[in-house]
């Protein structure tokens, strides 16, 4: 008969059982385990505040996963992981190689941590990295100053000529691109000119 898990009602039964002074025997009997299951539950389990069912379980399945990690990344298959991660092949190509051989199922997180330990321990896996060859750039200052226009003046601080629109250069229009940023048009407008002195508006077609 194949070793199962204990579940979370079980041990529940136990830390009940345990607070009422019932001897191990008979909470192995009454579960249908061996003895040394749960002298072995309780040494692993037991926290400061005594064993409580939650915590036990909790604890347990973290063990398990840390486990399951560690028995699937054989010699073997870090061996096949390094020696694809210097093919230039992504870790998440990598995931799906093995995957498809038959090999093994591994999320690429996984390849990537094993990356990150070989460069710790002084290898060079992560130079094979894609990302390595991308300039990272940081951006400084806030929304407004990403354009990258050099030496730009907030339009705040324009005069205020420009903004009454007194002389054709003033003027302000939108530039269509053409499909696939092929060629450019400006399309047609009207200007119009202020005349302050004789407060009437002329207006030229361009």
């Amino acid at each position: 008969m194949a070793y199962t898990h204990l579940s979370l009602e079980e041990r529940n039964y136990i830390e009940i059982q345990r607070k009422e002074g019932v001897s191990m025997n008979k909470i192995a009997k009454a579960l249908g385990r061996a003895q040394s299951t749960l002298f072995r539950e309780l040494g692993r389990n037991t926290g400061q505040r005594g064993y409580r069912h939650k915590q036990a379980q909790r604890s347990a399945q973290e063990r398990h996963q840390e486990k399951a990690k560690s028995v699937k990344l054989t010699d073997d298959i870090k061996r096949r992981i390094s020696d694809e991660i210097k093919e230039d092949w992504s870790p998440e190509q990598v995931a799906g190689r093995l995957e498809q051989q038959g090999l093994i199922k591994l999320h690429h997180e996984t390849i990537y941590q094993h990356v990150l330990a070989d460069k710790k321990a002084g290898g060079t896996l992560y130079k094979h990295l894609r990302h390595q060859k991308k300039t990272y750039r940081r951006r400084y200052g806030s929304a407004h100053n990403r354009t990258g226009i050099p030496n730009r003046v907030d339009i705040d601080k324009r005069p205020e000529e420009d903004n009454q629109r007194l002389r054709v250069g003033d003027l302000e229009v939108d530039t269509i691109i053409g499909k696939n940023h092929k060629g450019a048009i400006l399309p047609s407008f009207s200007t119009y000119i202020r005349n302050k002195s004789l407060g009437t508006v002329a207006q030229e077609s361009k």
